[in-house]
């Protein structure tokens, strides 16, 4: 942890004040943010208001810096003093640039690190440690049309055919219009590296040249929406006056980007956001937003801002005719939890976010009174050659949730595996297949 310090005349002299608990450094800001535009257009700045308040700061405000993207949040102490947090939002790849530059504290990311960041950045620790990697909500990406455009969906090999150029026309996908006018997020984008990973790259695809590219969100979704021609992709706060589509992954059911879709992150184009906060060297503040963020007040303002807090809630289902009939039979008696657990790449091992949900979800047990089997795991699979082995294999992922559960003291009802049924992204990539490995949480 630093030593807000500094040397005068020979001697260590403090050169800090203390907000609530935090340190104030007497001059200079007491944060640095850099990262992803989709985090640091609003949601970064609200969560850090939150952290000052909270603190006990008064007179917490935004401040225009003149640079675009940037801006500055300050708050005053009780006796005066100035406190400053930067918060610079020009896409997920500078965040981590910053990182290795040593000019931010905590990257802001609408996407994983990539291994060749955690390469680089290896100096600073274990960037993929569950205390290193921090998500902080859910996001969907929306594909965004005029509202006047009569598709209802498009499946994601459509998807990766417009906007690669490949279907130039809207007839060429089943629709009426002429040509198909591109918008996208900008190559430092976080949100243009996840829709080129889950959606361009599984194809063997490169986006278009000619499509407009925005810094922006706000600006691209502006553009979609008076264009009658025009699509785009988006972070879910950002559809403003456009019109979100239903999106299909291989076998899935067609799903709008809707709270309890991604909340689940059964939607095809869900993703995390992320903090990222060195293990080593780290800035108390840096690791008191991230505390901030994960609580019960962050999670609300996330909620605030258009995007999907981790509280946990009961959900009811709507049994159909495309579910197995046990699968219908928990949808009539009891409710779903909106959280998946899914695991690390290649393992049979909780990742990262499902590590923070056990807490999330046991506080849910405790709270109501769902001790003494009134819960039902229940898991599911991707795709083998054996089907008898993907049912046996789903089972096993909900066996390894009911251990970290039954340690803190539940008593289950049940733990069933259905295999692959009901996929929710294709198993064509390991992107789908892990998508598809995941564990609900099912309450009586």
């Amino acid at each position: 942890m630093r030593l807000w310090l500094g040397v005068l005349m020979g001697l260590w002299l403090p050169l800090a004040t203390w907000a609530g608990s935090l340190p104030v450094p007497e001059r200079g800001p007491a944060l640095r943010i850099q990262g992803s535009n989709t985090i640091g257009a609003a949601l970064g700045p609200a969560l850090v208001k939150g952290l000052m308040e909270d603190q006990g700061l008064l007179k917490v405000s935004a401040e225009i810096t003149g640079r675009d993207n940037e801006q500055r949040i300050v708050g005053q102490t009780r006796d005066g003093r100035r406190v400053e947090v930067d918060i610079a939002a020009h896409g997920s790849s500078t965040g981590f640039a910053a990182l290795k530059q040593a000019s931010t504290d905590l990257a802001a990311a609408s996407r994983p690190i990539k291994d060749s960041e955690l390469k680089e950045l290896s100096a600073l620790g274990d960037l993929k440690s569950p205390a290193a990697e921090q998500v902080i909500a859910i996001d969907g990406l929306a594909i965004i049309l005029h509202p006047q455009n009569p598709l209802r969906q498009l499946d994601t090999v459509q998807l990766a055919k417009i906007f690669s150029g490949e279907a130039k026309t809207w007839e060429a996908v089943g629709s009426v219009g002429g040509p198909i006018h591109l918008y996208a997020r900008d190559e430092q984008s976080g949100t243009y590296d996840t829709f080129k990973e889950l959606v361009l790259s599984r194809q063997g695809k490169r986006l278009d040249p000619t499509a407009r590219r925005f810094e922006s969100s706000e600006q691209l979704s502006d553009a979609v929406s008076q264009d009658p021609q025009g699509i785009g992709f988006i972070g879910l706060p950002y559809v403003r006056q456009a019109k979100a589509l239903a999106i299909v992954d291989g076998d899935s059911q067609p799903m709008l980007p809707l709270n309890t879709l991604i909340a689940t992150e059964d939607y095809p184009l869900s993703r995390r956001l992320f903090f990222y906060l060195p293990p080593w060297d780290q800035n108390p503040w840096a690791q008191a937003l991230v505390d901030f963020t994960q609580s019960d007040k962050g999670q609300a303002i996330v909620a605030t801002n258009g995007f999907i807090a981790q509280t946990v809630r009961a959900m009811s289902v709507t049994p159909n005719a495309l579910m197995p009939e046990g699968y219908q039979a928990l949808s009539r008696h009891a409710q779903r939890l909106s959280v998946n657990f899914r695991f690390e790449e290649g393992s049979a091992s909780l990742d990262n976010k499902a590590h923070q949900d056990l807490g999330r979800v046991l506080d849910y047990i405790k709270q109501h009174g769902k001790l003494d089997r009134r819960v039902t795991l229940v898991g599911f699979g991707d795709a083998k050659d054996d089907p008898a082995r993907a049912d046996l294999l789903s089972k096993l992922r909900a066996m390894a949730v009911r251990r970290e559960l039954v340690k803190n003291g539940v008593t289950l009802r049940e733990v069933r595996g259905f295999g692959a049924l009901m996929p929710v992204a294709a198993n064509s990539e390991d992107e789908g297949r892990i998508r598809n490995r995941r564990v609900e949480v099912w309450v009586y």
